[in-house]
């Protein structure tokens, strides 16, 4: 157990105090928990990469726990109807699908290489601005239009681009299956 992966872990943990704080009405706790959770991120990859503690269980906990926090603050804004609940739908439907077919490889004896492409990097950035900014208006009171409909637009059309993306690499990936 790397000191990486404790951090990671640690992220993991903090999901359902996030998400206390958003059924709360807690929005300054949830958002300096996001930050937390934010800071956390980029330092357990900081330190997995510069001082090579890279691990296959880092490489499966790190995206793990950005899901399960992503996933369960949009849902919980979505619920508390601080944010559309079709854009909650598309967000946790698109990590839904992945996951899907990533257990429907393994399921057939072809796993996929798990590599995250440019336009998902850009959907986490753009899910994660969205939701922060979210968070920071709900907490501290401010007017946060008419950017959080720009960050909107964003998160929708990265995470239609990424999800059929991975979809039509995936559908690739999985026709060399002969059928027997």
């Amino acid at each position: 157990m790397s000191i990486p992966n404790i951090i990671t872990l640690g992220r993991i943990i903090l999901v359902p105090f996030i998400v206390w704080a958003i059924a709360s009405d807690k929005m300054e706790i949830a958002f300096v928990i996001f930050i937390v959770a934010g800071i956390s991120d980029a330092v357990d990859g900081f330190l997995a990469k510069r001082f090579n503690m890279s691990s296959e269980l880092g490489a499966l906990l790190d995206p793990l726990a950005d899901k399960a926090l992503l996933v369960s603050i949009y849902m919980a804004l979505g619920i508390w109807g601080a944010v559309p609940r079709w854009i909650v739908i598309l967000v946790v439907s698109r990590d839904i699908m992945i996951v899907a077919a990533v257990i429907v490889s393994w399921l057939f004896g072809k796993p996929i290489p798990m590599k995250p492409l440019m336009v998902s990097k850009l959907n986490t950035v753009a899910q994660v601005a969205f939701a922060a900014l979210v968070l920071a208006a709900l907490g501290f009171g401010f007017r946060s239009s008419p950017y959080d409909l720009i960050l909107m637009g964003f998160v929708t059309v990265f995470t239609l681009v990424s999800v059929s993306l991975y979809l039509v690499e995936w559908v690739r990936h999985m026709s060399t299956i002969e059928a027997s």
